[in-house]
């Protein structure tokens, strides 16, 4: 399996060497071979480039996970441009804003979702021109544009032609201002992770690859593009079947799927309610989980249920991919309690572990683990001084600082302490408690809000918001949830709420979170 520096490149691989494998399959919705996949992307490719998309642009894509979702970004991709996927679950306002922030150029969007965004484009004055799918769903809207439009020769070549260091995705995650950043990757960051997956876990072309995660979530990287580079087929999972461990449960049976990638969250989900023992998951050789803490009593009952797997903990914030793994033992002792190590570092980066000052620590001391080599991002977008303070220089290489507290055992792997700032992972997603309070604070009767996360043995950790609020007018806990759901995505929303006159203070006047937690 030859090394690609290009991100669709994996595509144009396997549509030579299997061009009659199915390259995604979307349960009830249709499937689709690599030769398909190839030449309809390329097809797109060419509507972009007559749209005045070129290398370097920003392309969004505002629908539904499906194929024509995935036709999308790899059309973009060969039109030198760079794709950029919003949560179709989320606030049209804030995906409004992200579009709006990287500028794209054209947008994908659905028609559910085409008249919410123009709305909100006006407001913001952004020129985005828009491709409507009636529906996305089985590359049939996708199809139905595109068979609208006239014949056209393909753009030249050199016209596409990408260095591995342009920009290949933009992925928002949460912001401490209370606004989602963007976080730049480059073909070279993408491929570096990729051409690892591939040396690591040595995919095949029979193999079926789950699609849990979201497009806009990190972990989409590995399902889609390990399963193109080895000519296998990618499954896609609805968000519907994503939260239904019955139908989900059933769906890896019948499925096939050999290969598994999702949060801890969506596993234990399963050993819980999925009556695992009802199916046969003769086909699962690999099961991968990345961006939580697996509680050590949910993975014993997993891998009680699915002893043949090998597992892996993956560790990794947006801006690195994984940058450690960890293969879980084959036995698991009744004893244990305490979650597994994330592991020693990728062989295509460096780590280091630095106090506060950037020094290095000894092995066996706290610090925060920083990252170093190709697979780290190029920085947030349009936020250089995020960017700058994101990084740690020395003797002209940069460290990305992860924000995670670690240390290094002696056999080398590393264990997880916790975290430096206000940023926790929920569900899998990296979240800033600031953005919560940000979405908090629209509501109309709203004057003070603070929120903290509190450790979960069966979820991880569960927020907690404290407010107090004009005039005493309180809501009820009823109308907040419906109002964060209106401004925040639904890992986002608050767990728990709380009121009081005022919230407690500072000798500074700021918000006293330590009094906040004891008062938990």
């Amino acid at each position: 399996m030859p090394i690609q520096t290009l991100m669709h490149d994996y595509l144009s691989h396997s549509a030579q060497l299997f061009p009659d494998n199915t390259a995604i399959e979307e349960p009830g919705k249709g499937k689709i071979s690599y030769r398909d996949l190839d030449v309809l992307s390329s097809v797109l490719s060419a509507h972009f480039y007559r749209l005045g998309v070129r290398r370097g642009d920003r392309v969004g894509i505002y629908m539904h996970k499906s194929i024509d979702a995935i036709v999308s970004i790899m059309g973009i991709l060969k039109t030198g441009a760079a794709y950029v996927p919003v949560d179709p679950t989320a606030p049209v306002s804030r995906n409004a804003y992200i579009l709006n922030d990287c500028s794209v150029k054209v947008v994908l969007v659905e028609k559910c979702f085409a008249d919410g965004l123009r709305s909100e484009n006006a407001k913001n004055g952004s020129g985005a021109q828009f491709i409507v799918l009636d529906e996305a769903g089985g590359g049939h809207g996708l199809r139905k544009v595109l068979e609208t439009l006239s014949a056209d020769v393909l753009p030249p070549a050199q016209d596409q032609k990408n260095s591995p260091d342009d920009l290949a995705y933009i992925l928002y995650t949460s912001g401490s201002t209370g606004k989602p950043k963007g976080v730049m990757l480059s073909h070279r960051n993408g491929t570096s992770f990729v051409n690892w997956c591939i040396e690591t876990f040595q995919p095949r072309s029979s193999d079926r690859f789950s699609s849990h995660a979201p497009l806009h979530f990190d972990l989409s990287i590995l399902d889609l593009y390990t399963a193109f580079a080895s000519g296998g087929t990618l499954v896609l999972v609805s968000e519907a079947t994503g939260k239904d461990p019955a139908r989900l449960a059933d769906l890896i049976s019948s499925s096939r799927i050999s290969v598994w990638y999702s949060a801890p969250s969506i596993l234990t989900f399963l050993v819980q309610y999925g009556n695992l023992q009802k199916y046969d998951y003769s086909s699962l050789r690999i099961i991968l989980f990345a961006g939580e803490v697996f509680p050590v009593k949910h993975l014993r009952a997993l891998k009680s249920l699915l002893p043949w797997p090998r597992y892996f903990n993956l560790y990794g914030p947006t801006e690195t991919n994984v940058c450690t793994f960890y293969e879980i033992p084959a036995e698991i002792s009744p004893d244990r309690t305490e979650p597994f190590p994330i592991g020693r570092v990728c062989s295509h980066l460096e780590t280091t572990v630095r106090d506060e000052s950037g020094s290095e620590v000894n092995r066996g001391e706290k610090g925060e683990l920083c990252v170093r080599g190709p697979g780290v991002m190029q920085g947030y977008w349009n936020l250089p001084e995020q960017s700058a303070r994101a990084f740690w220089e020395d003797s002209a290489e940069k460290w990305y600082r992860t924000g995670d507290i670690v240390v290094e055992e002696s056999d080398e792997n590393y264990t997880l302490v916790g975290r430096r700032d206000r940023m926790v992972k929920r569900r899998g997603y990296r979240v800033e408690l600031g953005e919560i309070e940000a979405g908090l604070y629209r509501h109309p009767n709203v004057k003070e809000a603070a929120v903290i996360a509190l450790p979960d043995q069966e979820s991880g950790v569960r927020i907690r918001a404290f407010m107090s609020c004009q005039d005493g007018k309180r809501p009820s806990i009823i109308e907040m949830k419906q109002f964060c759901m209106e401004v925040l995505p639904p890992y986002m929303v608050p767990d728990l709420f709380s009121f009081s006159d005022s919230l407690p203070k500072t000798s500074t006047d700021k918000i006293d979170y330590q009094t906040l937690k004891e008062s938990k």
